[in-house]
């Protein structure tokens, strides 16, 4: 047995090393390219990778219709013929951004280091449409070199292969299937109302209940109402809540943000998280706050709301990008004009009745 485990080792660190031979190999042709104004990708294992989906990086509502209406055959060609036609940003297209100058502040600070935000273009378009995507993501000066194109087939087995930290969607099912594996995942919405963002700083917003914590409190409020889930969190003020799906996002986030306050600009950061929550602070937002201390995780501004509205403070806010898992606060918040996304997670699941969608062209 013994035996059997030291030959295992050995062919692990024998693939390591064949991993660090090609990395270095595929530096030294990149630097070879000269190119100043694309900086070559960092490895998956450093990088903070987040995968997108092409229906959430660009508005492709009327090629969706296109393609539904016509079939898989004439869409693809209706692509090729309009490859030269940028598409119009999407729903993560600010988020995407947000990272991009992110990096570029990481680049500044740690040149060599291979710590940043790595984007990957996730989607189960036919491989003959990525010449119109790749068009608009050069249109637009995007650093996105990762590509995943599927054919038709669900993206969601390579998630894990390209050690995603976070996958964007219009499709709440694949969603719901990174989740279960797992993977950090939200559904994105249209943009009903567009409001100007913050072009120095990625803002990321993020509900807590069944988002960054475990559902286990929610379920209390749904099944018992609000005395017995006051009092159930004064009892167990001090006892962590479980992680939810979005804990590790925020984890990444935290690792990126250490590498500022490391050359003394915590306050010049251009990370900035918040903890917009339905949690009343004197009654259950001690533990909430001590949960995320016993992670060692840092939330730069919390905002318990005791059941108000989310939308207008989302609106001062201005995030990226907002992550909830109750359908009337992603609505809510994106009739203000916050870019909302649905984490589909949780025992509120069973009470959604959200009303968005996905809209197509009126046929004529």
């Amino acid at each position: 047995m013994s035996e059997m485990k030291a030959a295992d080792v050995s062919v692990s660190n024998k693939d390591q090393k064949e991993d660090e031979h090609d990395w270095a190999a595929a530096k030294e042709f990149f630097d070879k390219l000269g190119s100043k104004k694309r900086p070559r990708p960092p490895k998956p294992q450093n990088a903070v990778t987040i995968a997108v989906s092409s229906r959430t990086l660009f508005n492709m509502v009327k090629e969706r219709q296109f393609y539904e209406d016509e079939g898989l055959e004439k869409y693809v060609a209706y692509q090729q013929e309009h490859e030269n036609e940028p598409l119009m940003p999407g729903a993560a297209f600010p988020f995407v951004k947000a990272i991009m100058t992110v990096n570029a502040r990481l680049r500044e600070l740690y040149p060599d280091s291979e710590e940043l935000f790595d984007i990957v273009l996730m989607t189960n378009n036919h491989a003959q449409v990525g010449v119109r995507l790749i068009n608009s993501i050069n249109h637009y000066d995007l650093t996105i070199e990762r590509f995943c194109m599927t054919g038709g087939k669900s993206p969601i087995g390579y998630l894990k292969a390209y050690l995603t930290n976070l996958y964007l969607s219009k499709d709440s099912e694949k969603v719901q299937e990174a989740i279960a594996e797992g993977i950090a995942a939200a559904t994105m919405f249209n943009i009903e109302k567009e409001i100007q963002l913050c072009d120095n700083q990625l803002r990321v917003a993020f509900d807590g209940d069944a988002v960054l914590f475990s559902d286990e409190s929610e379920q209390i409020v749904k099944e018992h109402g609000l005395d017995s889930f006051f009092e159930h969190e004064k009892t167990f003020e001090n006892k962590p809540l479980a992680q939810g799906p979005l804990k590790c996002f925020l984890e990444a986030l935290g690792k990126l943000q250490r590498k500022f306050y490391a050359k003394n600009e915590r306050m010049d950061c251009p990370i900035r998280t918040y903890l917009v929550t339905a949690r009343s602070a004197a009654s259950s937002g001690a533990r909430a706050l001590k949960t995320l201390r016993s992670w060692g995780l840092e939330i730069d501004e919390a905002l318990f709301l005791a059941g108000a509205p989310k939308g207008p403070l989302l609106e001062k806010i201005r995030p990226h990008i907002f992550f909830d898992d109750q359908m009337f606060h992603i609505e809510g918040a994106q009739q203000l004009g916050t870019i909302a996304a649905h984490v589909p997670y949780g025992i509120g699941q069973k009470y959604n009745k959200g009303k968005l969608k996905e809209e197509s062209p009126k046929k004529k």
